[in-house]
């Protein structure tokens, strides 16, 4: 047998199949792609439509793809193009839509994967700068200088063995060699479909050339790609894993990943348009958690949201709500959040001190996983954009990292300005938080606001706030026992059902638990929540404009005669937000006066219960933008009056002349020396001795 014919490879017999497909199918694609080519570099085949054209070569790329695309790039090379006046034609072709038993979850993905292409759909957690990659690399001998030009397929350079003067030192030129663009990305499993405690999965990605740069960390994504083994560690048996990306497909946007069915969208408008349907919705929120009804109304005015509006400058209103729940121990806090993380349809919940700002918002990190440089990872803020963030014991978290939901809360983005690297994730995440008071217990002597351990530029961004007390009241009390036991019971006997016990029966069991079952199941109403949020953009009605409009300015005059705020500008999106998520609920293009008086309504309850001035029994907003009551600061004026006045006429105020003129002034002993407190701390006054005050020069 002649040397050259045991050499040579036989001829890849996909090469004609694909040539015919290219010229019958694709040939206006290509023609189009030449007019643009290098810029834009890529031709997009369908892979249904090649299924289509031929079944059997849709089959072998799936199966055999590395040999099956050298066909392809092959037989692009033999399309006549008229118009193509290029010396060289080299698209990529990138294959898409593989079929649904192509497309495991991340979790599924086993060793019978490798080297097969498939389709996987995730979040971006983590990114690389966009490095250089060897494709053809120039050796040249550092002997005798001959050059060999050698093209590279793995991640380990591949150089001559030998060169022709025996010698085997070659060293690499870089500017006779080709390199592209190639990046690294991690990323993971999307939040909604992990259940239970489930650890989270994630991958990473290869991309090179036009697809660097096209997703950011937080970006939903779905990647078509050949899986492939990555090199051991030293003497290991276990390889990593990575895919190699064909294809990277528009990131997906929120709300679409959740797949509604014609028989699923008839059932969601014959529920909204059910009368009783902010009832049923209340009832399947925490249906296990007795009461609450006005903090479930309300967490289930914030899943559908508001509308996101884009102005003619450019700049955006949030359409997101936010909520804020202050309340003792022990009052299924927690339960609420977790009943809302298995409703919502992308959600992360996070606690207190497990939490940081990096964990929240975004960082940049360095780890092997970015070639040694820096790279930038998404936190809980960005990965649920488009989703609900659940923060739970929020007054246990560090100041610092508190301070991370400033700008996500009422800008909707991130900025990171870390290692050099300054950029913004979009960050149109919900937030749904709860906090304890200061001291375990509310003092119902003292206004509740002031009891809560958060800074008053935090609590000013949410559009609700509701406290919650455990309050003594013996009916309620038993209400709540027998709820409570009749939960437990039905546990035990369906815990007992199961292990084949006798003496209870299926109809028993079912008939106990439509008590604590939600009227709307957690997979319907996370469908419900979707379909609304991506088909309804309500617009207000005059009727509710008018409505609205009174309130407001009833509420501003209110507060104008008492000489403090009752509401602000920020207030009144607030509302705007809520009647259009009444209307979403009923899936109304339109909100209606019933809306208005819907989001009037929970607004009202919602400030009555933590912003009300104990003094003076008004709504003051000025407890919450700034935390103190317009009342306290009047209060507060007066006194500092009192001792600058007597300053004027002695050398030193004795702190008992102070406390005798603020009694005439309507101030009593403990409210004074409370004021004198504060008025040391914040340096307006200081005590040249025991006994006595003398105002400070800045005051």
């Amino acid at each position: 047998m002649a040397l050259e014919e045991f050499t040579s490879a036989p001829e890849n017999p996909f090469v004609p199949k694909f040539q015919a497909f290219f010229e019958t199918q694709c040939k206006k694609q290509i023609e189009r792609l030449v007019a643009k080519y290098p810029e834009k570099r890529s031709i997009y085949i369908d892979f249904a439509e090649l299924e289509h054209y031929d079944y059997e070569l849709a089959d072998e790329l799936l199966v055999n793809p590395d040999y099956v695309m050298d066909a392809a790039k092959e037989a692009i090379q033999n399309i006549d193009v008229p118009a193509l006046e290029l010396d060289e034609f080299k698209p990529h072709i990138r294959f898409f839509n593989l079929p649904p038993e192509r497309r495991p979850i991340l979790r599924d993905i086993s060793a019978s994967h490798l080297e097969k292409m498939v389709s996987i759909e995730g979040v971006v957690g983590q990114t690389t700068d966009v490095l250089p990659k060897l494709r053809a690399a120039t050796w040249e001998c550092r002997r005798c200088g001959k050059t060999y030009r050698i093209f590279q397929k793995e991640h380990i350079p591949k150089q001559p063995v030998m060169c022709e003067c025996r010698h085997r030192d070659f060293q690499l030129k870089a500017a006779e060699s080709e390199f592209i663009d190639y990046q690294k990305i991690k990323i993971q499993e999307p939040l909604e479909n992990l259940k239970g405690n489930e650890p989270v999965t994630t991958l990473d990605i290869y991309v090179s050339d036009d697809m660097v740069n096209m997703v950011s960390p937080g970006d939903k994504t779905r990647i078509t790609g050949i899986l492939r083994l990555k090199p051991p560690k030293e003497k290991d048996v276990v390889y990593g894993r990575y895919l190699e990306a064909v294809h990277i497909q528009e990131t997906a946007k929120e709300f679409e990943h959740v797949e509604i069915s014609k028989e699923e969208e008839e059932e969601i408008k014959k529920m909204a348009a059910n009368e009783k349907i902010y009832e049923m919705l209340v009832e399947s929120i925490a249906p296990n958690i007795y009461g609450h009804e006005n903090v479930k109304e309300a967490i289930s005015l914030q899943l559908f949201g508001g509308v996101r509006k884009v102005l003619p400058n450019a700049s955006t209103i949030r359409g997101n709500v936010h909520v804020l729940l202050v309340g003792e121990p022990g009052l299924a806090k927690s339960q609420i959040l977790q009943a809302v993380n298995r409703i919502a349809p992308k959600s992360i919940y996070i606690a207190g001190k497990t939490t940081t700002s990096a964990g929240i918002s975004a960082t940049a990190v360095k780890d092997e996983f970015g070639e040694g440089g820096w790279t930038l990872k998404a936190g809980a803020l960005v990965l649920a954009s488009g989703g609900i963030c659940l923060v739970d014991e929020l007054d246990k978290m560090d100041k610092e990292d508190r301070s991370a939901l400033h700008e996500s809360m009422e800008q909707e983005t991130i900025s990171v300005a870390k290692a050099g690297i300054v950029t913004r994730f979009k960050a149109e995440t919900i937030i749904l938080a709860a906090s304890n008071p200061k001291y375990s217990r509310f003092d119902p002597y003292q206004n509740y606001l002031e009891q809560v351990d958060l800074p008053p530029t935090l609590i000013s961004r949410f559009d609700l706030f509701f406290l919650i007390r455990d309050v003594l009241d013996r009916k309620k009390d038993e209400e709540i026992a027998s709820h409570i036991l009749k939960t437990h019971r039905i546990g035990e006997m369906s815990l007992q059902y199961k292990r084949g016990s006798s003496s209870i029966s299926k109809e028993e069991i079912e008939k106990l638990q439509e008590s604590i079952s939600p009227t709307i199941w957690p997979e319907l109403l996370k469908k419900y929540v979707a379909y609304a949020r991506q088909n309804v953009f309500p617009v207000l009605s005059k009727e509710a404009i008018k409505a609205i409009s009174d309130f407001y300015v009833d509420l501003r005059d209110s507060g104008k005669k008492a000489g403090s705020y009752a509401a602000t500008h920020r207030q009144l999106e607030a509302l705007v937000r809520l009647c259009e998520a009444s209307a979403r609920i009923r899936l109304s293009d339109v909100v209606e006066p019933k809306d208005a008086e819907r989001g009037i309504r929970v607004f009202r309850s919602a400030l009555e219960d933590l912003v009300v001035d104990k003094e003076t029994g008004r709504i003051d907003i000025d407890m919450v933008v700034s935390g103190t009551s317009q009342s306290q600061v009047t209060n507060l004026r007066k006194v500092l009056g009192i001792i600058r006045g007597k300053a004027a006429e002695l050398d030193m105020v004795p702190v008992e002349e102070v406390v005798e003129e603020a009694k005439a002034e309507g101030i009593d002993e403990e409210k004074t020396k409370e004021i004198i407190d504060r008025l040391l701390k914040e340096g307006d006054i200081y005590k040249p001795k025991y006994g006595f005050l003398k105002p400070t020069q800045k005051s």
